[in-house]
């Protein structure tokens, strides 16, 4: 979140990068922004952040059905070299591996080798469809839905492999979707419709249309308008929350995350992002597209045929969204990280950073020992430690705060409550890793003292204090950073 910051002249400026692998291409982003102490929230926030970088899209390179990741790496290279960044400076970052791309039987390994070429501050993360969602709405129209906080916002993202719904309102995501649904299911070469690839998706689809066409083929004007009769009527269902349309099975197979949303009021604005809906808004402006299957896929027709649909292109004239085609890693880039509060606990100053901890609890401050130790019971399993997320009261929202900083909703009486029985918990199951506490204000001292009895108990304990529930399952602690830290989440369900 951006936001006025006070006393921006004395504000820390950090480095973020982000980078996207996609079906059809791949680009990097580097921005800075400013942190400081927000004048309306009273959290630490990033200000006004300012893009200093931004890669010319290349196409995601592949061989034998596979990323090609010498390929790849060169690409990296050239990125960083172009942005003149290390990754001793990088505060933090993501890296997001989507759509198609995600499927390669590789794709784990260029997500290790971003994150060990960047640094430690990266998230790298492959086939994470809920998290692309989230991330595409925060790129795209995060900040139209702030402005227009009381009209519900779709954003669909389309790209080369998927189409990623995701539904909010005034800047808060409550539930996104993912289909395979996208522009380059079927491959031609450029100026043609000679199919020279297809995906298993494209393959099974051929097969239910009754379309019978081996690669090296033309496919005929009449079998392409069958191929976008589908695609349209899947956007149509999912835009307008019809679960009826996913019941087939051609539909069904088509669906990784089914999308849902609550009806409200006010019918949700529309739009569009990723590489087709950049070519939607082109299109809708009366801008010449390229020709035929240019980019060697289906994204122009696709783009074309969505403009010409009353139901999705409803909105496309009134409200532009921002980036369209960068949504992803401006959203990854600029959004992916969370900041701590000032008032954080470390057992040990050189304990951070902590990678690739499974969030194996959401509990309430009042929560007791027993739910407590059932959070803990699974720290043996894990090679890096765990974390637990303190949820934030809903009536917590505009209330007064005691001397100690603590809503009065989470009185001293919990958060004492809570720090002793992890206490004697940690007393039992004597942890040999560490265990990170997440909570919603800024408690976190008084927390963690409580809970090492004021630093007399010898296991490692962090509380990372003013950290929203992301509805994730894993988490990224960063290095201390004067007194903050990076927190970046993974794996959003």
């Amino acid at each position: 979140m951006c936001s006025q910051l006070e006393h921006p002249n004395r504000l820390d400026r950090v480095t973020m990068i982000g980078l996207d692998f996609g079906s059809t291409t791949s680009n990097a982003m580097v921005a800075t922004a400013n942190v400081g102490l927000s004048f309306t929230t009273g959290k630490m926030e990033f200000g006004v952040p300012k893009v200093v970088y931004r890669s010319e899209p290349v196409f995601t390179p592949f061989v034998d059905e596979k990323i090609d990741i010498a390929r790849m790496d060169a690409h990296i290279d050239r990125w960083v070299n172009d942005s003149g960044v290390s990754h001793e400076t990088i505060f933090a970052g993501g890296v997001i591996i989507t759509g198609l791309a995600a499927k390669r039987v590789n794709a784990a390994a260029l997500a290790r080798l971003v994150g060990e070429r960047i640094g430690e501050a990266v998230v790298a993360t492959a086939d994470d469809p809920s998290l692309e969602s989230w991330l595409a709405f925060m790129g795209s129209c995060s900040a139209l839905s702030r402005y227009h906080a009381e009209i519900p916002f779709i954003n669909i993202d389309i790209g080369g492999g998927t189409t990623n719904p995701a539904f909010g309102i005034n800047g808060c995501i409550l539930n996104t979707g993912c289909y395979f649904i996208g522009a380059r299911h079927f491959q031609f070469e450029p100026g043609t419709y000679r199919l020279v690839n297809m995906s298993s998706y494209g393959y099974t689809l051929l097969k239910h249309l009754g379309i019978k066409k081996d690669l090296d083929k033309d496919l005929a004007p009449e079998e392409i308008d069958a191929i976008l009769n589908f695609y349209i009527a899947a956007l149509e269902a999912i835009v307008t929350g019809s679960s009826d349309f996913f019941a087939s099975p051609i539909a069904h197979h088509h669906q990784q995350i089914p999308f849902t949303f609550e009806s409200y009021k006010t019918t949700p604005v529309l739009v569009f992002s990723g590489g087709v809906g950049e070519l939607i808004y082109r299109e809708s402006q009366g801008l010449r597209l390229p020709g035929t299957t240019h980019y060697g896929d289906l994204g122009i027709d696709l783009a074309k045929r969505i403009v010409q649909s009353p139901l999705l292109a409803t909105d496309i004239d009134e409200i532009v969204p921002e980036n369209q085609g960068r949504a992803t890693v401006y959203g990854l880039t600029l959004h992916s990280t969370e900041i701590s509060g000032s008032t954080i606990y470390l057992s040990a100053n050189d304990i951070l950073p902590c990678q690739d901890l499974p969030i194996v609890a959401r509990l309430s401050i009042d929560a007791d020992a027993a739910q407590i130790r059932h959070a803990l019971s699974l720290i043996e399993s894990t090679s890096s430690g765990l974390c637990i997320q303190v949820l934030s009261d809903e009536n917590a929202v505009d209330t007064e705060t005691e001397s100690t900083g603590i809503p009065v909703c989470n009185s001293l009486k919990e958060v004492k409550s809570f720090g002793q029985h992890l206490r004697d918990v940690c007393i039992q199951v004597k942890p040999r890793q560490p265990i990170v506490v997440l909570v919603p204000h800024n408690y976190g001292q008084v927390l963690g003292n409580y809970a090492s009895n004021w630093r007399q108990e010898p296991f490692d304990l962090i509380v990372i204090d003013e950290i929203p529930d992301r509805q994730a399952h894993f988490v990224n602690i960063g290095r201390l950073h004067n007194n903050i830290v990076p927190v970046s989440f993974y794996g959003v369900s």
